[in-house]
Order: C-alpha cells, then structure tokens, then sequence
C-alpha cells in the first residue's frame, strides 16, 4: 500500500509500505492480553514476609493444652500473635512466575498496534536524519510542527545516533531502536514515528 513519507521540512513522498504491518487485522483482545503481560512483568516484585516456618525463635508450647480456659496455641510463631508469621503474605520475587510471550503474540500485537495508529492518523514516517541535530530547541520545534509532542521514535541506528543527544531532554518523547520496543510503548505513547530505514527493516520480519 501507498503511505506519505514526510522530511523535517514537512515535504512528503509517497512509498510502498507492506500490507501486513499497516493493513493488518485489529485484535483488541490479543492486545489488551499482551500489554497486561508485559506489565505485570515490568512489576518489581520485592516484598517478602516471613510465613510461620521462617520465624527464628522457640518452637515450646506457650501453655498447657488443657486447664487454662484459654484457646489452644502452640508456638508464638502463629500469624494470630504479634512477632508471629504472616499468612499469606508477599512472596518476594523469586516466588512468582513470568508470563511468557510467545513471538506470534509479540508480531501480531505490534501489527494491530501500528494499524491502529494508521487508522487514527496517529503514525508518521519520517526521512532518515541526514544531519546530526543537537540541540534540544530545533528538535523540539521539529516535534511541534508534526504534533508529536507526546511520542515515540522508532529510528534506524544511524539516525538514533544523529538526533539522540537533542531528544532525551524533552519530556514525554521516547527515541529507541527497531530491536528494543514492544507493544506496551506503541500503546503508551499518542503518536509512533518511524524513519523510512526502520520501517523498511520491520517489513523484512514481518
């Protein structure tokens, strides 16, 4: 299919882009699964209680079974004294289990994203930067001009290196490579741009 490539002047030509990627099928279901996924591995999880068997302390009777007119208790390591155990409590990390992606899930979810964005106007692919840029104020002039001030750029290696030092500064804009970025950042960020080189390379796995 056609799609408009745009320069940092705003000038646009139109190139072939793969029906795969900007026409595919938009599954909500499949996303919504994949970005909760990606969360919650994303999740540190660091709390850790002591359950009854950790607590370090003397394992007597704290009285007689019988005779007291009190409940029947065994140690005061039980989660019902103070000092005890917690029942039920955070595990720590290594307790929990990673929800595995699979690559099907991974393609498909990033394909219905990005055809998401198409369809929204949201998506812009830009000319691969041919001149370094450094400073913040001419790249934040170039963000403003295409409305994405709220974005994430997908740039070729050589363009990432030309732009990066003139972007990690402006707020709310998020610049990576096409090997580092999953389906949670398309959904997080308003608009995705692409340069024509890493557009090109994402057609190839696809």
């Amino acid at each position: 299919m056609k799609f408009e490539k745009l320069n940092i002047n705003g000038d646009k030509v139109s190139i072939d882009i793969s029906d795969k990627i900007f026409a595919a099928k938009i599954n909500n279901k499949l996303v919504s699964n994949v970005l909760y996924k990606t969360n919650a591995n994303y999740k540190g999880r660091k709390a850790k209680t002591k359950q009854k068997n950790e607590i370090v302390g003397s394992t007597s009777k704290i009285y007689a079974q019988k005779g007291t007119g009190n409940a029947r208790h065994a140690s005061k390591k039980a989660p019902i004294f103070v000092g005890g155990g917690v029942a039920h409590g955070p595990k720590g990390e290594t307790k929990y289990k990673k929800r595995k992606l699979n690559k099907s899930e991974k393609k498909l979810s990033i394909a219905s994203l990005i055809t998401t964005k198409k369809n929204s106007n949201d998506l812009i692919i830009l000319e691969d930067f041919q001149k370094d840029i450094i400073k913040t104020k001419e790249m934040n002039n170039i963000l403003i001009k295409f409305e994405a001030k709220n974005s994430i750029i997908i740039a070729d290696k050589i363009s990432k290196e030309k732009v990066i030092k003139s972007i990690r500064n402006i707020p709310n804009v998020k610049i990576t490579d096409i090997n580092h970025f999953s389906a949670y950042d398309l959904a997080k960020y308003k608009k995705v741009i692409f340069t024509e080189s890493s557009i090109k390379e994402l057609e190839k796995r696809f």
